[in-house]
């Protein structure tokens, strides 16, 4: 097979709570790329030293796996300084897989996003943010138990147990000291969505240039409280169910709101929209993951993109990677939707079932 002369840098970091990308995942993207193209590196990125050295390397590509770096690393995510990794290979003209700083940054930011979701009149569950020095305002909380804790800006289920469902103060006291405490994370308190949750995946085609979306339902198993939480240890172990979406009109309606929340989060390329229904079976958007997890047979990217079409994971990893090169080219349109006019006119666009 003759080979893709470009070269790629696949980046993560060893540093926790830094990368997105596990090294599972970067070790199988990296064989099905070594596998189609003549030079792929992987690099971790720590600090700002070793982004620099990708800088003056200058792939073709980068792969991101992660978001940012610190420039004070003692602070970590907690930096209020951050390099943004996508931001600096903007800036440099190096092309790179996904999105642009300013989705990346409301995907993180868990209030931010929702709050962007609801300024375009769109579903999401009520909210309110509990700070790590705010303890004593819990007592002012403008809704309703039953509801939902979890931290304000962490992925893949961290912070999130079978504990998040809080029916009063002294549980929503603990499960939000718990968040501070162990996570050094404000807690995002939200009304507990009782219906089935959906993941949706979003990829755009190479050729027509049009999204691709993805939806399947997740079914965790029981707790001992008899909710189905899809939590941190559920996750790890690959325990929920993934199932496709058969009925049309459920299926047409998360379709509408994940397709609608990632354009009004500024993303590109691809994505995943995670979505819960209500009391009333109404789609609720409840967060984004911009660098979902892309290993095969786990994580429901992977397994949205192959019950839903039959894309098996090489030619996943490749559309995505093929989407990032053509982010260089003269005649490429990024397609991302920045101003309401725009966001009004997708709208009204016909959507891929």
């Amino acid at each position: 097979m003759i080979k893709n002369k470009k070269h790629i840098i696949i980046v993560r970091s060893s540093t926790k709570g830094l990368s997105s990308l596990s090294e599972v995942s970067c070790n199988a993207i990296f064989e099905v790329l070594s596998n189609n193209f003549t030079r792929v590196e992987v690099n971790l990125v720590n600090n700002a030293s070793d982004l620099n050295k990708i800088v003056a390397n200058h792939p073709d590509l980068v792969f991101l796996g992660m978001e940012f770096v610190p420039t004070d690393t003692s602070l970590g995510i907690a930096d209020p300084n951050k390099i943004w990794l996508s931001d600096v290979f903007d800036d440099m003209g190096i092309a790179y897989t996904g999105s642009s700083k300013n989705a990346h940054e409301l995907g993180r930011n868990k209030p931010m996003a929702k709050q962007r979701i609801l300024d375009m009149k769109l579903n999401t569950s009520a909210f309110y943010v509990i700070g790590q020095n705010n303890i004593g305002d819990m007592k002012d909380l403008p809704m309703n138990f039953p509801l939902f804790v979890k931290p304000a800006n962490r992925g893949g289920g961290l912070g999130i147990d079978s504990y998040s469902v809080v029916h009063n103060f002294e549980e929503l006291h603990s499960k939000v000291c718990s968040i501070n405490i162990k996570l050094n994370s404000e807690a995002l308190i939200e009304e507990y969505l009782p219906g089935r949750e959906f993941s949706v995946a979003i990829l755009k085609e190479e050729v027509s240039r049009e999204y691709i979306v993805m939806p399947i339902e997740l079914i965790a198993p029981q707790d001992k409280f008899g909710s189905r939480i899809l939590s941190r240890q559920i996750k790890s172990a690959n325990a929920e169910q993934a199932i496709a979406v058969s009925d049309p009109i459920t299926k047409t309606a998360i379709v509408r709101l994940a397709l609608n929340v990632f354009n009004a989060l500024g993303a590109r390329d691809y994505g995943r929209i995670d979505i819960r229904l209500d009391v009333n079976g109404i789609p609720q958007f409840l967060e984004a993951n911009l660098i979902p997890s892309l290993i095969s047979g786990y994580g429901s990217f992977p397994k949205a993109c192959l019950l839903n079409f039959g894309l098996d994971y090489e030619s996943m990893i490749l559309q995505i990677v093929n989407l990032g090169l053509r982010h260089n080219d003269s005649d490429y349109d990024g397609n991302i939707l920045e101003s309401m006019n725009t966001f009004e006119v997708f709208n009204s666009k016909e959507m891929t079932l």
